[in-house]
């Protein structure tokens, strides 16, 4: 250790009151941390990259420092979904400081990282107040049934007006509009559910007609269009 002459002239002033770091909520206890392995919970970090064409949640569960589980959830760039594969796989096993400062390709896996990071060392985790936490697995409860991302892509013109292309219920199908031509409804067919039906012996036709339905009100419909295409 190099001190500056100023300092090493300085006498010494003793320090007041030690009280170390103010406790965190850390899986139903308060907690003083010190070192990484003083840090679990489960919580969740969004990203984007610099040019912003892309987003990423990062879900990781840690117990201890470590991190147990990961979940990568990404959109808007093809690139991305490959540094996602390197994340999933990279990410278990490391402490959270490891994480913080590996390379994971993609500028909004970092940037999620980041925020998460700060979610777990500041206390804020979705598992703060639960007792021993949440269980290895509990990261794909945010995917529901069928384990796919919960996705919205909406896109509309002034022109044009708005078309639903995929909701949480599924891919949209057919939007049904009004006798003005608004929106009461739309027709949807749920992936996950059809995967599972053909995964199970179902011909691809029947599974897709198994694993479609409709939001709203659709039977009122003047007309039924194709939002892709229509």
């Amino acid at each position: 250790m190099i001190y500056s002459k100023e300092v090493e002239n300085m006498c010494t002033v003793a320090k007041g009151p030690k009280h170390g770091p103010a406790p965190i909520p850390e899986e139903g206890k308060w907690v003083k941390s010190y070192d990484i392995k003083d840090i679990s919970g489960l919580s969740h970090g969004i990203g984007w990259c610099a040019p912003q064409q892309g987003a990423c949640k990062l879900t990781l569960n840690v117990k201890e420092g470590i991190i147990q589980e990961a979940l990568v959830e990404t959109i808007g760039c093809s690139g991305m979904t490959h540094s996602a594969a390197m994340a999933a796989e990279i990410l278990p096993g490391l402490t959270v400081m490891e994480a913080l400062n590996t390379d994971l390709v993609c500028d909004a896996i970092n940037t999620a990282m980041r925020e998460l990071f700060l979610q777990i060392v500041y206390g804020r985790s979705q598992s703060a107040f639960s007792d021993d936490g949440l269980a290895i697995g509990a990261g794909l409860e945010d995917l529901g049934k069928g384990l796919r991302s919960q996705v919205g892509t909406m896109y509309g013109t002034l022109k044009k007006g708005p078309r639903y292309l995929e909701m949480t219920d599924g891919y949209v199908t057919g939007l049904a509009l009004n006798e003005d031509d608004e929106i009461i409804g739309y027709k949807f067919v749920n992936f996950g559910k059809m995967m599972e039906f053909i995964k199970n012996g179902d011909d691809a036709n029947t599974a897709f007609e198994k694993a479609q339905g409709q939001y709203g009100r659709v039977n009122d419909a003047v007309k039924i269009i194709d939002p892709r295409k229509q």
